[in-house]
């Protein structure tokens, strides 16, 4: 996960707004719980929206109390309470940064130095939930592979992290997973996995690195590609789109949605759009306003 996943924030009702930082904090709590105090470190937005969709869709009330922490020490804050799911997403949190920094240090990047913040975090995953480590490696194993042999197919690049994500989500919503479930999580997972690779596409051609956009069309730049290929990448967004939009029906949420709403059908599309015009891909912590 790399912290694409946010809220439009011009359209977020104040509720909601109470409620997501409430649920940043739970998942960071449930971070600290299973795998340490410096795994808080690699806290993700990505895993904070799971937090708040599964918890919905598994029917899991969360309980939001006013509290303290390491970093909110002096004035109480809404926290969302710990429960068994969120120490999973912790969890998941937790091997996915891991993962990442492996793979960085794979690439020849710097990254031995910030993995040791997760190493003993990671123990702990492989432990716990030995499940949750299994299915992130043996996937991004399939990527590495797949990005080995150079594949120049959008889909099939994506389609590891998409595989990923839907699997974490059957496994953590156990009886109230369901084919409709599996299917939107897939479709998340590989917007993740496409939207990283625009963004990342004038890294990966200065640094020679794999990046499925980049074989698959000739540019230069994200400028000149968004300028070439703008209808083709648009397309490929926006069936996505219209495949969250199409199951999200079909899928039972327990409690109100508009947060989930917010994300899925505002917040992803808000995000396509910046990275398509070379913006920044994310507000900052400062306009989340994650710190008051």
């Amino acid at each position: 996960m790399f912290g694409y996943v946010r809220t439009d924030l011009p359209y977020l009702y104040m509720k909601d707004d109470v409620l997501y930082k409430a649920m940043y904090c739970g998942v960071c709590k449930g971070i600290s719980e299973v795998c340490g105090q410096t795994a808080r470190m690699g806290l993700s937005y990505d895993v904070t929206f799971l937090s708040v969709i599964l918890h919905n869709i598994a029917g899991i009330d969360v309980k939001i109390e006013k509290s303290r922490c390491l970093t909110h020490h002096i004035r109480k804050k809404p926290m969302a309470e710990v429960d068994e799911l969120t120490r999973k997403l912790g969890a998941v949190n937790t091997e996915l940064v891991y993962f990442k920094y492996t793979d960085d240090i794979k690439d020849g990047d710097r990254g031995k130095g910030k993995r040791l913040w997760f190493q003993k975090g990671h123990r702990r995953v492989k432990t716990r939930y030995p499940e949750i480590t299994r299915i992130i490696e043996s996937r991004l194993a399939d990527q590495e592979k797949l990005e080995k042999q150079n594949v120049a197919s959008i889909d099939r690049a994506a389609d590891s992290t998409a595989k990923m994500l839907a699997e974490l989500s059957d496994y953590l919503l156990e009886d109230k997973k369901t084919a409709q479930t599996h299917a939107l999580f897939y479709a998340l997972g590989k917007w993740i996995y496409l939207i990283d690779a625009l963004d990342d596409f004038d890294k990966d051609k200065k640094k020679g690195a794999y990046n499925a956009f980049a074989l698959s069309y000739h540019a230069r730049s994200k400028k000149e590609l968004v300028e070439k290929y703008q209808s083709d990448i648009e397309f490929v967004f926006h069936s996505l789109f219209y495949d969250i939009r199409e199951l999200l029906p079909q899928i039972k949420f327990y409690f109100n949605r508009d947060l989930c709403d917010n994300i899925l059908l505002r917040g992803l599309a808000t995000t396509t759009k910046r990275i398509m015009s070379g913006k920044p891909c994310a507000c900052s912590q400062k306009e989340m306003n994650l710190g008051k």
